[in-house]
């Protein structure tokens, strides 16, 4: 199967879908993965292959990310080298290791998104200890302005969220408009993240990858303001924390 038309049958009009489960089957290919996300759809498992367009759909503002004061400082004191794409399998391997749970992150999803990096479709962004190992990280799907974060690890104390904090200031710098997470939970609404409804997504969605071009980030975050610092988070468990 190849094709636009082809894939649009296969998945169909995911704003038509009753059910947040909108196909079965398929193959981790590029161009069905760029097809998929920049329809609102993703994989969510692999035998067989499960897509998902979910509804309510949980989202950041690249501007409404929650920074804790540890976290915050941590960063104003360099404890992690923070860069971008310089290790995708080993963040994705890092984040299939998960304790005392089952992981989605199989072998397929890391063969196929490891093709979609080759290709400048997903992005990883890795924290190093001051000893050069790999300690935390994020991974996702990035076409024009929009960013699908697809998961995080930290085997150190807050790694993963400094990773990720650089992540969204390297976002906001280049003009993202949507970060998107998928499905709520306690860590990602502590974060920051909401839910909205499948068709508000859809509309944002769109717009931003209106233009699909590829995003190229820096190894390493350009010096100048951290401008994520002066976000004002509007979700999530928090009390408004000064910098």
């Amino acid at each position: 199967m190849s094709g636009m038309e082809d894939f649009h049958k296969f998945f169909g009009d995911p704003l038509r879908k009753m059910d947040d489960l909108v196909a079965i089957g398929g193959d981790f290919s590029t161009d069905r993965l760029l097809y998929a996300y920049t329809h609102g759809i993703f994989p969510w498992s692999q035998n067989p292959i499960r897509w998902y367009c979910l509804h309510p759909r949980a989202i950041f503002e690249v501007d409404g990310l929650h920074i804790s004061k540890t976290v915050r400082k941590k960063i104003r004191q360099n404890i992690y080298k923070v860069t971008f794409n310089q290790a995708f399998e080993a963040v994705m391997k890092g984040c299939s290791n998960r304790v005392n749970e089952i992981t989605w992150i199989t072998e397929g999803f890391l063969k196929g998104y490891t093709e979609l990096h080759k290709k400048g479709y997903a992005h990883s962004v890795e924290a190093w200890n001051k000893k050069g190992e790999l300690v935390g990280g994020a991974y996702g799907v990035g076409i024009g302005r929009f960013f699908a974060g697809e998961s995080m690890f930290s085997t150190e104390s807050d790694a993963g969220k400094i990773a990720l904090a650089h992540l969204f200031e390297a976002l906001f710098r280049d003009g993202f408009t949507l970060f998107d997470t998928q499905q709520l939970n306690e860590v990602t609404w502590n974060l920051g993240a909401y839910e909205i409804p499948k068709e508000v997504y859809l509309d944002r969605l769109y717009k931003a990858v209106e233009i699909p071009e590829k995003w190229e980030p820096c190894p390493v975050l350009k010096e100048g303001k951290f401008f994520i610092f002066d976000f004002e988070p509007r979700y999530g468990l928090w009390q408004k924390q000064s910098v």
